[in-house]
C-alpha cells in the first residue's frame, strides 16, 4: 500500500469513527427527548380526564344549580315586594 492509500484509510476511518461517535450522542438525546414527551403526553392525558370528570360534574349539577338560584331569586323578589309595600303604607 502506497502513502496516499494509507492517508485516505486513516482520514475516512477517523471521520467514520467520528460519525459513529455523534450518531450515538444523538441517539441518546433523542431517546431522553422521546422519555420526557411521554411523560409530557401521559400528564396532558390525566389533565383531560380531570376536566372531562369536572365537566360531567357540572352537567349533573347544573339544572339543580339553576332552580335553585331561579327559587332564591323568586324569593328575593318577594321579600322586596313586601318591603316597597311597607314604605308605601307609611
Amino acid at each position: 500500500m502506497d502513502t496516499a492509500a494509507a492517508a485516505l484509510l486513516i482520514v475516512v476511518s477517523t471521520t467514520l469513527s467520528v460519525f459513529l461517535v455523534v450518531c450515538i450522542i444523538a441517539v441518546i438525546k433523542i431517546n431522553k427527548i422521546l422519555s420526557d414527551v411521554h411523560h409530557i403526553t401521559e400528564k396532558a392525558s390525566q389533565i383531560t380526564d380531570k376536566a372531562g370528570a369536572v365537566s360531567e360534574f357540572f352537567q349533573k349539577n347544573s339544572v339543580p344549580t339553576a332552580i335553585i338560584k331561579i327559587i332564591s331569586n323568586v324569593a328575593n323578589s318577594f321579600k322586596e315586594g313586601k318591603k316597597s309595600n311597607k314604605e308605601e303604607e307609611l
